[in-house]
């Protein structure tokens, strides 16, 4: 088992594995929450030490890049590819190729700054432990939409994303991923951590149906907007609190 989440770290993150490949991360992706729990707890300790000693919007600006550094980015290039898809007049077929383009769109560089500006802001507006449990929760919630969207969604073509949707057509694979999410959001969060869960649930279903209306289905750039679109909602939920 400590093999097959290593290899599920290392998709999501840029540390190297000898064990990753995509069959094993597909068939272990409802431990994603785990993996958001690594991240967060690191990425967290490294915002919280930093309150004691930085303004709040430099702290927010090096979490930001921590989170850049440590995942990759590439979930962030999902969402540039999915707004520039998203903005794509014509047939669905004609969006999925958008989203393959190589070169990103104004939408999708536009989705991207809003993104990160809007992270940073929702951060900034919090210090302390209260910053430690916003990024934590933010990035558990972020990992188990992509788990979710997986389990309701239908693939929009054949291709990465394939595996993952059609082994998380099991249920009970949805639902070990719940319980890893529920326990620290509620251990950790309380009342607001539950409130972050149905917000991140909503999040999570309106991009599955928008996704299937515009591309026929989801894809794996789709599946990175959730990740990155889950974890702003969060945040600015959690400040708005």
């Amino acid at each position: 088992m400590l093999k097959e989440i290593s290899s599920v770290f290392s998709f999501l993150t840029i540390i190297p594995s000898n064990n990753t490949d995509l069959g094993t991360v597909a068939r272990y992706m409802h431990v994603f929450p785990i993996i958001g729990i690594g991240i967060g707890l690191l990425i967290a300790s490294i915002g919280f030490g930093l309150s004691f000693f930085l303004e709040p919007l430099i702290v927010a600006l090096l979490v930001v890049a921590s989170i850049a550094i440590i995942t990759g980015i590439h979930h962030t290039d999902g969402l540039a590819d999915f707004a520039d898809g998203l903005m794509t007049r014509g047939t669905k077929e004609k969006k999925r190729q958008a989203m393959k383009d190589l070169s990103t769109g104004s939408a999708g560089i536009v989705s991207v700054v809003l993104s990160i500006v809007g992270v940073i802001i929702a951060l900034s507006l919090t210090t302390g432990y209260e910053l430690f449990q916003a990024i934590l929760l933010s990035e558990i919630l972020a990992k188990f939409s992509m788990v979710l969207m997986a389990s309701i969604g239908k693939s929009a073509a054949t291709g990465s994303n394939s595996p993952f949707i059609q082994i998380m057509k099991d249920k009970r694979r949805l639902a070990v991923a719940g319980v890893i999410t529920i326990i620290p959001l509620v251990v950790i969060g309380g009342t607001t951590g539950l409130i972050l869960f149905g917000a991140s649930i909503g999040v999570t279903l309106f991009l599955t149906g928008l996704s299937t209306r515009s591309f026929g289905g989801i894809t794996g750039d789709v599946l990175g907007a959730a990740n990155e679109l889950t974890r702003l909602s969060s945040l600015l939920i959690f400040v708005s609190l």
